[in-house]
């Protein structure tokens, strides 16, 4: 079964252009909804907690837009897992670059928080500027854990490909990989439990949440440009943001909801495009009750 749906995937692909995958991903986004009855209360309840300010229909409404844009992310996404480099190039264009070629052959992390198209622009900065260093949680599906992985790292230059590490492997690999200049494309922002984790607000609710961008910052002597990938159009927009002055500091703490911080911010811009599905609040203070049940 699993072999069939990823045939079915590489057929659309195939005989498809992006702009239709894309529309055809809003319509499997919508039939997700119907039957993901699990992760809509997940996703139900990340919206109550961060957007008290809205009523229930509000909150229903942007699940439903979060849906269709996870589902169009699903199906464009196979283009970076199959087309070359000029639909990938095609598929994505830039912002903000400005504030990322003067890095690219210093230590540079790339924060990129977990937005629908986050995959679809890691792989366009492989294939315009240079091979990165990141690091992945293995998916349970093994094929396409091996396609997601493929994708991360066919795009290389002068021979040099993207390097990939599980979780498991620690943080020094990295920190070699980021010593010798290849860019970091970190993703810290989900709840990964409360080791190396501090609680800080995620839109007033306290949030387990990794301090490692300040902890490796610090120690690959690397500035911080956070990279967003949004939807636009058909297509999507790879925005790179300032470099981040004084930072990292001495509070790891505040440097973390410092972190948070600008996350919320981008979120308020295109809420319906952040992955709302995930217990983003999982991990609890001791002696908190779930915010789940």
């Amino acid at each position: 079964m699993r072999r069939l749906g990823i045939a079915l995937l590489w057929l659309l692909w195939r005989l498809l252009p992006a702009s239709a995958l894309g529309r055809l991903g809003e319509w499997l986004g919508m039939l997700l909804h119907v039957v993901a009855g699990a992760r809509i209360r997940v996703g139900l309840t990340n919206l109550r907690l961060c957007f008290p300010e809205l009523d229930e229909a509000a909150r229903r409404t942007l699940l439903k837009s979060h849906f269709r844009t996870l589902g169009r992310a699903t199906l464009q996404e196979t283009v970076s897992w199959w087309g070359n480099r000029e639909e990938v190039e095609r598929l994505t264009r830039f912002e903000g670059t400005e504030h990322l070629e003067p890095h690219l052959s210093k230590p540079v992390i790339w924060l990129a928080p977990h937005f629908v198209g986050l995959n679809i622009g890691g792989v366009r900065v492989t294939a315009a500027y240079a091979p990165i260093v990141s690091l992945y949680a293995t998916i349970k599906n093994p094929i396409i854990n091996r396609l997601m992985l493929r994708a991360r790292t066919r795009f290389g230059r002068d021979g040099v490909q993207s390097e990939m590490y599980s979780r498991a492997d620690g943080i020094k690999p990295v920190l070699r990989a980021i010593k010798k200049g290849r860019p970091f494309y970190y993703l810290p922002d989900m709840d990964y439990g409360a080791r190396d984790a501090v609680f800080v607000p995620f839109f007033g609710t306290p949030a387990a949440t990794i301090t490692g961008l300040s902890r490796i910052a610090r120690a690959g002597g690397a500035v911080v440009v956070p990279c967003i990938t949004r939807q636009e159009g058909g297509g999507y927009v790879t925005r790179f943001y300032p470099a981040w002055e004084n930072f990292p500091t001495d509070d790891v703490t505040a440097d973390t909801q410092r972190m948070n911080a600008f996350i919320e911010e981008r979120i308020r811009e295109f809420p319906e495009q952040y992955f709302w599905l995930h217990k983003r609040f999982k991990t609890r203070p001791t002696g908190e009750a779930s915010l789940y049940e």
